[in-house]
């Protein structure tokens, strides 16, 4: 067992407490059954030389672990736990239901996943099961229950890792066992056919169902499927995922009660599959992988991508379970990280509240699909680049111990993320192909970033009432419940920023009638009968001088609405591009199009005059800096992170540097500096936070 328990584990009720000392924790997915027995003391040694003491294991060693159906062997595995306790490493041990071994997928084929045209996938890769298969379940959930039997009091055992990454290759499955579930799915749903058919429009294309058992998931068709079984599709593919990972954390919790459980999100890019908003509360702490990006922003895409964990973690520390010290293997071009990007991407993510720093993976593969992936030792060994900038990263994050256990503070802005608006905004035959959820919402993300003002990301379901300022692109589905807190929170006082294909739907994806945006239709003041996409090279100029492209709609405006922006080009030309609307004690700001970046900084500096919000960063400093607050017990917390190639001069930021300073407070290129803040605040429970 650890010599201290991470805060990370804390959050559990139940968790096992073996010290009150708190640390943000280090180390990696370890995969020893890879290598020849004497490399594991080796390990072991350059783990404690990097002050690793959390280790991921057994991910994919199903086949390991049984070699047949009525075989185990947990020698080998017996032998690394047993190393690990001794050396204070603690395991956070999965099940190792990731993929199946072959002997499974050999006797049981119909557990083997079916692609939209009916395409059976073969093992050979990974991940290769059915979600909702009865068979791949029984297996899977015996597997667990003789893990969690013969670890359940083992010392080195600090937390339980369900499957692997789940829905990475194997969210969409169309086999007659998806339809089954699918129905069964649908029924709980709606109760009766009836109310799906009404949910469904299935009068469209003569679509009308008699019975659920006439269903099918949505396969590949003569033409555009159903949106709405669509989108219940995703939904009912989450869901199924979800409870594929309750089916086996129940396990252990009636094995081992004291032992926490969670899985690897993947809450990075346009990974939208699984509603991690709705799996979070699932989890006895929210885990996330993270690999940055061949994109342009990819450096402050990390932050936004963990801003969203740490909404998703609703301000508890969180555990950064995978992330690359430096190349990756499966992106078209693997280029290595620069100086200074281990540790800045790093202590990016503990900035946003992660308590724990691991990467994929502790030791550089010789063979198989991920050989090039980069590790904190790599094929080079101990006398490399790599391992020092480990061993000197293990050494900063010791310095950082005061923040283990604090949480983000919480800012005067939120953006607001929602997954189904995601699914739904992209579906087929709409206005435009070309539409993006995420990358608009980082985009404001970003624009607000960029003017100096620190944001929280916050889930539609969650609590957004005591933020003065609510940023919500591309709201596309907006249920009667959603509409009502919206118009509650600015006739409160609070001030609605929405964009384009907003309002514009409810949950059933049925298009409020009366005119675009919809259910924000009365509370924005202006209405629209028609949306006028844009094509791929078409832009449009607003008065301000900023451009437009994507989108733009001819605006109606119904009362008393402020024009801030116009269409000065196009068909629109002359027309209200922007408005904003008194509504009770708050505002409601309606954008028509996609604003290049200027334009979004340019007109964020106009909606933010009259609410309180300030900008954190000084002027000097926008642009280049990112500052994320952390607070609690021992205080609060300010990191700021360089996001440019050249040094920052923080002489005029305020607080005592931790790490990343030299004697004339430079902040190096690519790099974070931590400073302790005086203040007399204690912080804010996270209980008591969204």
């Amino acid at each position: 067992m650890p010599k201290t328990t991470p805060t990370w584990l804390r959050h559990h009720p139940d968790a096992k407490a073996s010290g009150t000392e708190r640390r943000i924790s280090f180390g990696a997915d370890y995969n020893p059954e890879q290598w020849p027995r004497e490399v594991w003391d080796e390990d072991i040694r350059l783990m404690q030389r990097a002050n690793v003491d959390v280790v991921s294991i057994a991910i994919f060693s199903w086949a390991r672990l049984q070699p047949a159906q009525d075989q185990w062997d947990f020698e080998w595995l017996d032998d690394v736990m047993d190393m690990l306790a001794e050396a204070g490493i603690g395991a956070d041990l999965a099940t190792a239901t990731a993929s199946p071994p072959a002997w499974l997928s050999t006797q049981h084929p119909e557990i083997l996943p079916v692609t939209e045209d009916g395409t059976i996938l073969s093992p050979g890769g990974r991940q290769h099961w059915r979600p909702t298969s009865p068979v791949f379940r029984e297996h899977a959930l015996t597997l667990v229950r003789t893990l969690a039997e013969r670890y359940k009091n083992h010392p080195a055992l600090v937390a339980w890792h369900v499957n692997n990454e789940l829905g990475c290759h194997n969210l969409y499955d169309y086999s007659d066992d998806a339809a089954v579930a699918f129905r069964i799915w649908l029924r709980e749903r709606y109760g009766t056919v009836e109310e799906l058919n009404r949910a469904w429009s299935t009068d469209f294309w003569s679509q009308r169902y008699q019975a659920f058992e006439q269903i099918l998931p949505p396969r590949r068709a003569a033409s555009f499927p159903n949106p709405t079984q669509q989108l219940d599709f995703h939904r009912f593919s989450s869901d199924a995922l979800k409870q594929h990972f309750i089916a086996e954390r129940d396990v252990l919790r009636s094995i081992t009660p004291d032992v926490p459980v969670t899985t690897n999100f993947m809450v990075v890019g346009e990974t939208k599959g699984m509603n991690f908003a709705d799996w979070a509360d699932e989890l006895d702490f929210v885990a996330n992988d993270h690999y940055r990006l061949p994109i342009e922003h990819s450096r402050d895409e990390l932050s936004f991508s963990a801003a969203v964990t740490s909404s998703l973690a609703r301000g508890n520390p969180w555990f950064l379970m995978e992330h690359s010290t430096s190349a990756v293997n499966w992106q078209p071009i693997n280029r290595p990280k620069r100086p200074g990007e281990l540790e800045r991407d790093s202590l990016a993510h503990v900035a946003h509240g992660a308590d724990a720093v691991c990467y994929f993976q502790w030791r550089q593969s010789a063979g198989g699909a991920e050989k090039y992936h980069s590790a904190m030792v790599p094929h080079a060994g101990e006398d490399s680049r790599v391992y020092r900038n480990v061993v000197g990263l293990g050494q900063t994050l010791r310095q950082l111990d005061d923040v283990a256990g604090s949480h983000r503070k919480p800012a005067q802005v939120a953006v607001l993320m929602d997954w189904e608006s995601w699914w739904a905004s992209e579906l087929d035959s709409h206005p435009s192909a070309e539409l993006r959820y995420r990358p608009e919402v980082f985009a404001w993300w970003l624009a607000l970033l960029d003017a100096g003002v620190r944001a929280d990301v916050v889930q539609a379901h969650q609590d957004f009432s005591h933020y003065d300022v609510v940023l919500a692109p591309v709201l596309h589905m907006v249920p009667a419940e959603l509409k009502e807190r919206l118009e509650s929170y600015v006739h409160s006082g609070g001030h609605l920023i929405t964009t384009y294909f907003s309002g514009t739907v409810d949950q059933d994806d049925r298009v409020w009638l009366g005119g675009y945006p919809g259910a924000l239709r009365e509370l924005l003041g202006i209405r629209v009968e028609e949306f006028a996409p844009l094509l791929s090279d078409e832009t449009v100029a607003l008065d301000d001088g900023s451009t437009g492209r994507l989108w733009s709609e001819p605006i109606e405006i119904l009362n008393d609405v402020h024009v801030l922006r116009k269409y000065a080009s196009g068909d629109l030309a002359g027309q209200p591009a922007v408005t904003r609307r008194k509504a009770g004690a708050g505002t409601a700001a309606y954008v028509s199009t996609q604003l290049d970046a200027v334009g979004r900084v340019s007109l964020l500096a106009d909606l933010l005059d009259g609410t309180d919000v300030v900008p954190e960063i000084p002027e000097p400093l926008r642009g280049r800096a990112e500052f994320v607050r952390r607070i609690g017990e021992n205080g609060e917390f300010l990191f700021v992170i360089n996001r440019s190639d050249d040094p920052l001069d923080l002489s005029a930021v305020a607080g005592r540097a931790m790490i990343g300073l030299d004697n004339s407070r430079r902040l190096a290129a690519r790099g974070v500096a931590v400073l302790r803040v005086d203040t007399h605040s204690r912080g804010i429970p996270p209980t008591e936070r969204t």
